[in-house]
């Protein structure tokens, strides 16, 4: 399960698959993510998944609250991180209109609101703590880590991950590595 499409080839950085869902949109919702170690020579050093559920949302703001858990799980100060999502709002919001929205004070160009300003602030302040690249995937196109983070979310989405000895550890014991390296 490594990243080969990384941008920071010859240098230990995380990786962060994340995705959402909402079933219906708007509805229960899920969120999942899969932060991995790489060390330098491009080897995974540790892998482990996170999973959330909320009541009431939408598919958007779990794709954004994904990224939001998965950047506050980084443990190790100013590694750089490259997140993966297949949402193409998240991946531009973040490295194309941010700027923009912020310096309108959270507003667009037509001046309306941005929509779930909230997390974006969130998003904003934790990528500010170390390097950031950003990488769009397909949804549902084969990419292994995308494909990973999106069963997360969708169970995660329908609470699956709540019942009785169908936790994470439980149902996906084989995708947690190397958690000494991590500090939780």
């Amino acid at each position: 399960m490594m990243n080969s499409t990384s941008p920071f080839h010859g240098q230990r950085h995380y990786v962060l698959a994340t995705d959402g869902s909402a079933i219906p949109n708007p509805g229960p919702g899920g969120w999942g993510v899969l932060r991995q170690l790489i060390e330098a020579d491009g080897t995974l050093a540790a892998q482990r998944p996170f999973a959330g559920w909320f009541a009431k949302t939408t598919n958007i703001r779990m794709e954004m609250t994904a990224v939001i858990k998965g950047l506050s799980k980084l443990d190790i100060p100013d590694l750089p991180a490259l997140i993966i999502s297949d949402n193409q709002m998240v991946v531009k919001g973040a490295t194309e209109w941010m700027p923009g929205w912020k310096a309108r004070g959270w507003r667009k160009s037509d001046r309306k609101p941005v929509e779930n300003a909230d997390l974006w602030e969130e998003i904003d302040v934790l990528i500010q703590a170390r390097p950031i690249e950003w990488h769009w995937v397909r949804g549902h196109d084969g990419h292994e880590l995308n494909e990973l983070a999106d069963i997360l979310a969708s169970r995660a989405a329908q609470k699956s991950y709540a019942r009785p000895g169908k936790g994470l550890m439980d149902v996906h014991r084989k995708w947690f590595l190397g958690l000494d390296a991590f500090g939780d």
